[in-house]
């Protein structure tokens, strides 16, 4: 509700979701690049309007596993997400970013 204030926690969180969103959609352009497909290659497996996967892509909506899932499954592709404890130093970095890993791991 626009009325009530978010506690830093809430705030963090959606920063986190944020980024572990905006993660997820280059890594689905890097699959795409790799692939040699466009947009609209991934719309039509999907069935649906390349407008649709702008939306998905664009990383303005909050993206849903659904959605992830439906990508996945068009690509042929499982999805494999890892909780992991930060770096010694305190650092939390993203892991699987296009380094060809077989997993998909998120640290915030």
């Amino acid at each position: 509700m626009p009325w009530k204030s978010k506690g830093a926690k809430s705030e963090a969180a959606d920063h986190a979701g944020a980024r572990l969103a905006r993660q997820a959609t280059v890594e689905v352009a890097g699959l795409l690049g790799k692939r040699g497909m466009s947009r609209t290659d991934l719309a039509r497996m999907m069935d649906v309007s390349p407008g649709r996967v702008s939306q998905i892509l664009s990383g303005d909506e909050n993206l849903t596993l659904r959605s992830l899932a439906a990508v996945a499954d068009a690509l042929e592709l499982d999805i494999k997400i890892s909780f992991v404890e930060p770096k010694e130093d305190g650092a939390r970095r993203p892991h699987g970013l296009g380094d060809g890993s077989d997993a998909f791991v998120y640290a915030p």
